[in-house]
């Protein structure tokens, strides 16, 4: 029942926006859609364990990047980044997922090497298997550093890390993979 809840909430928030264009009449209905929306939260939804949270160091924030400021997620996250980012070639050689897999076992994100063979199915596989949460994000720009991004397609799909400066998988790019996006995933803290 949570998952659904998850599911309904962004499609009820957008329904509800889309009568912000109508009349005035309408306005009524958007506000009690807005605040069962935002009732629909519960403490189960929530991305921290209350008893290892912490707030950022002002040098923790830049490196987190400009939105973590209410988010708390497990810091090795930005280890497998960095991770990624060292080990990332210059030009995509086809094995996106490999490289994110070994980042996150290096930086002990994880403590076994997921075993999916799609990219696109990483997020699955991630917060059935890992603990990861998804974020309810959709945009690569806003995922906090550290965050894995999943996309969708045809084909295997594609997955990479968010860094300080763009996003790493097997390769190294300054702008995000221009593919639907399907999740952005975190670990909590």
């Amino acid at each position: 029942m949570r998952n659904a809840n998850l599911t309904e909430r962004p499609a009820r928030l957008a329904s509800a926006l889309r009568l912000l264009h109508m009349k005035k009449f309408h306005r009524p209905i958007l506000f009690t859609v807005l605040l069962a929306t935002g009732a629909a939260a519960s403490a189960e939804d929530l991305l921290l364990d209350p008893s290892r949270m912490r707030r950022l160091a002002p040098a923790e924030q830049t490196v987190f990047g400009p939105r973590s400021g209410g988010l708390r997620y497990d810091a090795r996250m930005i280890r497998a980044a960095e991770i990624a980012r060292q080990r990332a070639h210059p030009r995509m050689t086809w094995h996106c997922w490999a490289y994110v897999k070994d980042a996150l076992l290096a930086a002990d994100v994880v403590p076994t090497r997921p075993t999916s063979a799609w990219a696109r199915e990483a997020g699955v596989e991630l917060t059935q298997n890992y603990g990861f949460k998804k974020l309810s994000i959709h945009n690569p720009y806003d995922a906090p550093v550290g965050a894995v991004i999943v996309y969708g397609g045809n084909d295997a799909g594609h997955v990479e890390l968010r860094t300080e400066t763009g996003f790493a998988s097997d390769f190294i790019s300054a702008e995000p993979y221009p593919r639907p996006v399907l999740g952005i995933y975190v670990k909590p803290a």
